[in-house]
């Protein structure tokens, strides 16, 4: 059985308090959100003693795979309906792919699925983080700003055409510096509850720190919303851990960021990125490692589930 630890925070975060629904932790609390597939959270859950504030689901545009029967295209195994039976007490951040699909969905090619996933949202009440077309500057994603735009407020808006009302969107940058600016891609105030980075080596904290300025001077709460520690050596638990969760820990608290998304995945096992050799950043493999996270995440200004989480994050069900 997994240790539930109860944190009761009270007081919305005041910079933040008039847009209740992006769900944003009390000022200086940080939601613990772990990811990224079904296989790697059922081994977290059963092997950490703390239940995580959120947990992390991918999907695509395109398929919309994995909402109520488990589905794997090389990534690991997606489930969200199962999540929310093993997670009851914590929010879903959800990756919702749309690479080459940009041009359909503004025709309308896929509202089918974007009905689909609203009906998800509506028939699970708790709090989602909804990152439409993730890592927009990565220029692997190839995504057109322009077009990039037009298919975010696309989704955003069919959503609450929908009658969605417990989901938070999430703009989220790669974090690199390329040739264009981020705002190149930028959908507008309207539609961007939170500014996310991913944040894999402390060697591009720079480019992260673009971000978290932009995030900034948009007054948006910041989410490090992929994070993991690639080519280091968990067997070795001492050098490991110092070589990376130190600097993690103090961008986060630097920076005031409020959700930190770490992905707890054995990388060399999945094939999607087995070519990558990024090794295995499962926490629990190693006793010194697990010891130190539990006790990273147990204490403040970290969040875990509660059976309050929900209230806290200003979410009540709609009547």
């Amino acid at each position: 059985m997994i240790a539930l630890t109860y944190l009761v925070v009270s007081n919305v975060s005041p910079a933040f308090a008039d847009n209740p629904s992006a769900f944003v932790p009390p000022d200086g609390n940080v939601l613990v959100f772990v990811g990224q597939d079904k296989n790697t959270l059922a081994q977290y859950k059963k092997e950490v003693d703390i239940a995580p504030a959120g947990v992390m689901f991918y999907t695509s545009i395109q398929d919309m795979e994995g909402l109520y029967r488990s589905a794997d295209k090389g990534g690991g195994v997606q489930n969200a309906r199962w999540l929310t039976r093993e997670f009851p007490d914590s929010a879903l951040q959800i990756g919702l792919y749309m690479v080459n699909a940009l041009d359909r969905v503004v025709t309308g090619v896929y509202d089918e699925n974007i009905e689909k996933l609203a009906e998800f949202f509506k028939s699970h009440p708790r709090p989602f983080y909804l990152r439409i077309g993730y890592e927009f500057d990565n220029p692997s994603n190839k995504y057109i700003p322009e077009k990039y735009i037009e298919a975010y407020r696309y989704i955003a808006n069919n959503l609450r055409g929908h009658g969605v009302d417990n989901v938070a969107y999430v703009w989220h940058a790669h974090g690199q510096i390329y040739a264009q600016q981020q705002m190149d891609w930028y959908p507008g105030d309207e539609f961007v509850d939170w500014v996310g980075l991913s944040y894999f080596s402390p060697f591009n904290e720079d480019g992260m720190k673009r971000v978290v300025d932009l995030a900034h001077s948009l007054n948006k709460p910041i989410m490090i919303a992929e994070a993991t520690p690639i080519k280091l050596n968990f067997r070795d638990g001492h050098n490991a851990w110092k070589r990376w969760f130190p600097f993690v820990e103090r961008f986060i608290k630097e920076n005031n960021v409020q959700a930190f998304c770490y992905i707890n995945s054995h990388w060399d096992r999945i094939p999607m990125f087995k070519q990558d050799k990024w090794g295995d950043a499962r926490v629990q493999i190693n006793p010194v490692i697990r010891e130190r996270w539990e006790s990273m995440i147990a204490n403040p200004p970290f969040i875990n589930a509660s059976k309050e989480l929900f209230g806290t994050l200003g979410y009540s069900p709609s009547e």
